[in-house]
């Protein structure tokens, strides 16, 4: 299991990574403030860290400029609220492996840590299997008992979100934050929009309805 260090000191942005790289199947520590951070991937322990320029006590780019320069190799994604294109150009000379900013969607800051991390891991999985359903992460496309559909960006999301998680009921709030990111209208029924739309391509009884709880791929 990688292991990723998430220093933020936004504690709602921090608790939402947390609890969406969990959910991902990643092992993940928060530090809140710079000198924290810089001890924990001092350590050793970690695959890859999630930054935050801001941090108090310590900035971002002092410590990715520290570590690259004790030539530690942990995996860098810059995240923070600047957005010009010197503090982006500034980040990836000093030794970031990736930058965004905020706000974010969490399936887009899901997928660069998989990418980051690919290179220190078995090859990627290019193709999700559950019963008769086969997802395809390249062309983001989904094959039902052999016939094939393609799927828009959201029905494809959300599609391996359930097929990651078979038999297992994900509520509506999960799916938003999972699948529409951070900034997601909580008043939205987008999510039974989007249910609707993937069960008319691989079938309706294979989402159950969970009355009060949410979504089951069964």
């Amino acid at each position: 299991m990688s292991r990723i260090l998430v220093a933020e000191d936004e504690m709602r942005i921090a608790s939402f990574v947390e609890k969406g790289l969990g959910a991902a199947g990643f092992a993940v520590t928060v530090a809140a403030d710079g000198p924290a951070a810089f001890a924990h991937a001092q350590s050793g322990q970690f695959d890859l860290m999630i930054l935050d320029i801001g941090l108090p006590g310590r900035d971002g780019f002092d410590i990715l400029r520290t570590l690259r320069g004790e030539g530690n190799p942990i995996a860098v994604i810059v995240l923070t609220a600047r957005d010009s294109a010197a503090d982006t150009l500034h980040g990836l000379e000093g030794g970031a492996d990736d930058y965004m900013s905020k706000p974010f969607r969490f399936d887009e800051l899901l997928a660069r840590v998989r990418l980051r991390l690919k290179d220190g891991q078995p090859g990627p999985v290019g193709t999700l299997r559950v019963r008769g359903l086969e997802l395809d992460l390249k062309t983001r496309r989904i094959s039902v008992d052999g016939t094939m559909h393609d799927l828009s960006a959201r029905e494809f999301a959300l599609a391996e979100e359930f097929m990651r998680h078979p038999d297992q009921v994900l509520s509506r709030e999960q799916l938003l934050s999972r699948v529409w990111g951070l900034d997601f209208d909580p008043g939205s029924n987008v999510v039974e929009v989007y249910v609707r739309y993937l069960r008319a391509k691989i079938g309706a009884d294979r989402i159950e309805t969970v009355r009060g709880m949410g979504y089951r791929l069964k």
